[in-house]
């Protein structure tokens, strides 16, 4: 299984910028996808997880109601629209994948086993 983020930049704060997470392999769309990131000398956090239908979400906190997690099954890519942005946002963002990931664990880095390269997102202020 790959997994191939992009869509992270420069942007200002209030900013917005969508990232995606393309799958590849032996994948499939039933599989529930995520988002961390890990910001400068800081441990690597959740932001946000999807399940396969996109019926249920889950997000960090500090992420609620600025972030949206969405996938296209058709094309295996999961995406991450982050709105008002802030410079604290500023971190590698990672996709990760697992076939099986129960709903108590969606934030938990060890239920997931693939994980994309990361994709830097840097927000100034």
């Amino acid at each position: 299984v790959q997994l191939q983020a992009s869509g992270g930049g420069l942007v200002q704060a209030g900013g917005s910028l969508r990232l995606s997470c393309a799958a590849s392999g032996r994948t499939s769309s039933r599989w529930v996808m995520a988002w961390f990131r890990q910001a400068p000398g800081k441990e690597r956090d959740f932001v946000a997880a999807i399940t396969f239908s996109g019926g249920s979400t889950k997000y960090e906190d500090s992420v609620k109601g600025r972030f949206t997690a969405s996938r296209d099954n058709a094309k295996n890519t999961v995406y991450l629209q982050m709105n008002s942005l802030r410079p604290e946002d500023t971190a590698v963002y990672y996709c990760a994948t697992s076939a099986s990931v129960i709903l108590s664990n969606l934030a938990s880095q060890i239920a997931y086993a693939y994980w994309g390269q990361g994709t830097l997102v840097t927000v100034s202020s």
